[in-house]
This record gives structure tokens, sequence and C-alpha cells, in this order.
């Protein structure tokens, strides 16, 4: 942790609903004036589209049915832990992009499924944000988890999860339910022994829970509205959090434990802002006076 250069890191798995956590943090940064230095945990995967395609269907034939961008094997967790290390300490550090589709392709002139090339974290930022699988990761070669001032979990119950997933890559990638299954399938041992740990490192979790029958997620039509869920929001821990303040701001919500608040799915966005905000406004006034010491 670095009063000067804090991190902010989102954690979870593929389908989870880190990216709408990201918009929100987005407009939070941009009301607050807070220049952040963006980084996308795809980013350090090990291999590109076309190269894991090969070390899966290799590790396949060898005998490893669950070779996955959830486990380390294909992933850089050492390069992701010296950004936090280093950012933490100086303010910089080394990143890349991986480029998803055409569109984000086009401006580098390169193939959708690529890396562009490593380049210097800008100097000039007021924070380290990280959305992705690993934000929170620890094995016994690495320990992602001990660098960020605020982490953040989101964890739909594994229904809702799959259901999203199987959505966007059906509907976004044009994948079909066969293969969206059979990735869901080859992760499974690593969301269990990668994915899953993290969130007991984890400062805040938000799962949302549906409220309509997910009981078959692969036949579903449809993802859940936020109407139709709710939103289970954990502190690790919750001493110096307005429990009242958030009750009386958001309608509809209650308290489960001495440490949660349920809200409406639909009031997700809300409760975050009014989460946030004030950790933003801490770690900002911290750095301020870290910089002026």
């Amino acid at each position: 942790m670095s009063e000067r250069h804090p991190i902010i890191a989102i954690t979870g798995s593929s389908g989870a609903g880190t990216t709408s956590v990201t918009r929100t943090f987005e407009n939070i940064f941009r009301r607050e004036g807070v220049k952040a230095a963006i980084i996308e945990g795809d980013s350090f995967h090990r291999y590109d589209r076309k190269e894991m395609k090969v070390k899966a269907a290799e590790a396949e034939a060898a005998g490893n049915k669950h070779f996955s961008h959830f486990g380390p094997e294909a992933n850089e967790l050492d390069k992701l832990e010296a950004l936090f290390r280093t950012y933490a300490e100086t303010g910089t550090g080394k990143r890349r992009k991986y480029l998803h589709d055409a569109e984000e392709a086009a401006p580098y002139r390169q193939e959708p499924g690529t890396f562009t090339p490593w380049e210097d974290v800008p100097a000039d930022t007021d924070l380290l944000y990280y959305e992705g699988l690993h934000g929170a990761v620890v094995t016994p070669e690495v320990n992602v988890a001990q660098y960020p001032d605020l982490l953040i979990g989101v964890v739909p119950v594994i229904n809702l999860e799959w259901i999203q997933k199987l959505y966007r890559d059906k509907k976004q990638r044009g994948y079909s339910t066969e293969a969206v299954t059979d990735t869901i399938l080859r992760r499974m041992p690593d969301y269990v022994n990668y994915i899953c740990p993290q969130f007991q490192h984890t400062h805040v979790n938000f799962q949302r829970v549906p409220l309509v029958d997910t009981s078959n997620p692969f036949i579903a039509r449809d993802i859940p509205t936020p109407d139709e869920s709710m939103v289970v929001i954990r502190f690790a821990k919750p001493k110096g959090i307005d429990f009242p303040y958030l009750l009386s701001m958001i309608d509809g919500s209650f308290m489960s434990r001495a440490n949660t608040i349920v809200v409406p799915g639909g009031k997700m966005e809300l409760s975050m802002q009014l989460i946030f905000t004030p950790f933003v406004w801490r770690m900002m006034e911290r750095r301020k006076r870290a910089l002026a010491a």
C-alpha cells in the first residue's frame, strides 16, 4: 500500500460484471478530477489469442484438460505483481493493451487478439486502477493482493455469472452455447483454486443475486435485469462505514449482517458512488499530504 501512489484493483472472473464497476469509477475520476493509470487484466495474459489456442491444444494432448486464463500458467502474474510494487514505490511501471476486437485493434494496425508493445505508465498519474481476473491473487510465487489500497470483488452467484458470460460470448463474440460451456468446464478447477480464494483478501465484495429462476443458466434467454435482483455488499472491515447514511440514501436497502448491506439491483451504481467516492477523497487527501511532506 502507498500513500503517494495508491492502487485500486477490481477483481472478478469473466462475465462477473467488473466492466460496470469500471464505468462507475470512470465517472468518479472524471467528476473529482483524478488522473488514473488504467490497467487491463487481459494485458497480463501470457499468450495472444492464436498462441492460447495452440497452448490449450498442446495441454489437452498432454492430458491437461483444464488449461485456462484463470490459472497462473497462462498469465504473467510476476509482471503484474512487479507493476503493482513498482507503481506503489515510484508511480511508474510497465503496461500494455490486449486488443479484443477489430475496433480496438484498428488504431494500432494489429490483428484482434494481440498485444500492443509494453510501454511506461505515465509518470504524472494520481493512482493506478486495475480491472481483471487477478487483482487479489496469492500463490506460492506471487502476492498481488498485498499492494492495492482498495480491493473490490465482483462476484455474482455462479448461475448468474454463467448467464452473463453465455450472453456476452454468444451475442457479442459469436460463440455457440457448446463452445462457451466447454470454456466454463475447462476453467472450473482454476476458478476454484485461483479466482474464489481472492475474495478473502478483498476489502469490499459486490454479489448480485437474481430474484428470478436461474436454475439452468444454459437455456436462459436473457440476463436478469437489475430490477430482478438484489446486491449483497460485504465490507471486510466495517469500521468507519456510515451504514445509517447508506440506508437513508438507498431506498429499499437493509442490513443482513453487521458488515453487510443489501440493496436493490437497480441501486448498485448509486451504492458504488456513495461508498467509493469518500474512499477516493481520502486517498487523494493522503496523497496530497504525503507529497507535501
